[in-house]
């Protein structure tokens, strides 16, 4: 091989690194599914923000003369024990159950990056803080959930701040998990060694190198969010039942399965999809942000 030739060979046997779109669409051909949970993710947000436009009538108006009147032009997806039509109930519970899902998520993920960072980067810290989150990770997560509730009251606020305590200990032990092998670096030792301080080090140099598990953690709890609260309506302990929340349509239509099973039909597909589709984007967003798919990209 001459001279020539060599740096030749060296540089086709280094490939470069992709770029954002390349990987997009490598994602795109090579995980349908993801694209498929994001589209559905998006669609169900857009009903959410146009609830009002898209019911067409108050999901909290009582006419008992229609009571458990089956689907009809009038009522696409039937009337519920109280009159009050299903379909509109049904999309405004779009907005409860995904803006309970969001408050979750990021109550969860605040308390976790906290927990998480301290016990990862002081050593100290490590052993005291892990142990507290295994002691609430002891509970089963929907009977703490209930205690809580029961405590502090019924309330949506209420129910984001239980839920969000069931799932601090899962985030928490990912950013320690990752915070571990960060601060061990050159990179990090060289910005100690230098004087830079830790709280510098922690915000703008190890948690950085977080974000990718981070964010895809934060779409699981979303959906797990999503499901504890449908979960927690069901059995009478989630929002008040003045709001429209799929767990209550579920809940009041228990006694009447049989007489109107169209009452479970609507809430149990929205709820399913909602969560299946949330899932599915987090798979795909854990294949995007994978270095190692990167690199075969």
């Amino acid at each position: 091989m001459t001279v020539v030739e060599r740096p030749r060979a060296l540089a086709d046997q280094i490939r470069p690194e992709p770029s954002f779109g390349k990987r997009v669409g490598h994602y795109v051909r090579r995980h349908p599914g993801g694209v498929l949970g994001s589209t559905l993710v998006l669609l169900i947000v857009l009903i959410a923000i146009f609830a009002n436009q898209i019911a067409g009538q108050d999901p909290t108006a009582l006419n008992p003369a229609e009571r458990l009147a089956g689907p009809s032009a009038a009522h696409r997806f039937g009337t519920d024990n109280f009159g009050r039509d299903l379909f509109s109930r049904t999309v405004h519970g779009t907005r409860i159950s995904l803006g309970v899902g969001f408050g979750v998520s990021l109550a969860a993920l605040l308390g976790g990056i906290i927990f998480g960072l301290l016990a990862g980067y002081y050593r100290r810290l490590d052993a005291p803080l892990m142990r507290l989150m295994d002691a609430v990770m002891a509970f089963p997560g929907i009977i703490l959930a209930i205690g809580i509730v029961a405590a502090t009251g019924q309330s949506i606020a209420n129910v984001i701040l239980a839920l969000g305590v069931v799932y601090i200990p899962r985030v928490a032990r990912l950013v320690r998990s990752v915070v571990l092998s960060v601060r061990e670096q050159a990179f990090i030792e060289a910005a100690r060694a230098i004087g830079v301080r830790d709280w510098r080090l922690l915000g703008r140099h190890i948690l950085p190198s977080s974000w990718s598990p981070i964010i895809v953690q934060g779409t699981f709890v979303f959906a797990e969010g999503v499901l504890g609260e449908a979960t927690l309506s069901f059995l009478g302990v989630g929002p008040p039942p003045i709001y429209p929340s799929w767990g209550t349509i579920l809940s009041e239509a228990r006694p009447f399965i049989r007489e109107a099973p169209w009452m479970m039909i609507l809430p149990g597909i929205a709820l399913t999809v909602t969560v299946l589709s949330l899932n599915l984007m987090g798979d795909g967003l854990r294949d995007l942000l994978d270095p190692r798919l990167r690199r075969r990209a």
